[in-house]
């Protein structure tokens, strides 16, 4: 099986493959999420969630509070809604540089909740970085201008956090 999409403008013709030797270090079968780490500013932030179907580029309040940050936070109240319908509230956003190659600033929502995850880089950040996420390679891969850059994913990482989501759920199991 190959998978392969062509970016045609702004950095030449670079394709974006991804084949089965990608699955080669792999634990396999899987069903794992894509989670990734990020240099933000000068800090290097593990629990990256990688989430096509997020609108919104997320960061948590703890992770600001830790690098000294909430006040660079720009107050605004916006209402984010999961697909459970489960919402929460914003707490501001904040721009914060990314090192991912490439320096970008990068808009995130700021939340204080149980979200699990650091970040979550949701569709804003993939459209702007042309970035194509494959779960099933564990791989995160996006054009520069040298060449494509790719991101492997942490599945052990990934796989602890499906962990810890499960049993924080049956917790909550009730029959109705």
């Amino acid at each position: 099986m190959k998978l392969s999409i062509t970016h045609s403008k702004g950095f030449g013709k670079d394709d974006i493959t991804f084949t089965e030797e990608n699955t080669d270090i792999l634990l396999l079968p899987h069903k794992d999420i894509l989670v990734i780490s990020l240099i933000v500013l000068d800090f290097n932030i593990k629990r990256v969630l990688v989430d096509p179907g997020s609108s919104a580029n997320i960061i948590q309040w703890r992770v600001l509070e830790q690098a000294k940050l909430t006040g660079s936070i720009i107050p605004s109240t916006k209402l984010l809604a999961g697909f459970n319908l489960a919402s929460v509230t914003t707490w501001g956003e904040i721009l914060l540089l990314m090192n991912v190659g490439v320096m970008k600033k990068t808009l995130f929502e700021v939340v204080d909740g149980d979200v699990g995850y650091n970040i979550i880089l949701g569709r804003p950040w993939l459209h702007e970085m042309k970035a194509i996420p494959s779960t099933y390679h564990q791989l995160l891969k996006f054009p520069m201008p040298g060449g494509i850059k790719q991101i492997r994913g942490d599945q052990p990482t990934a796989r602890e956090m499906n962990a810890i989501l499960v049993s924080s759920r049956k917790g909550k199991e009730h029959v109705a």
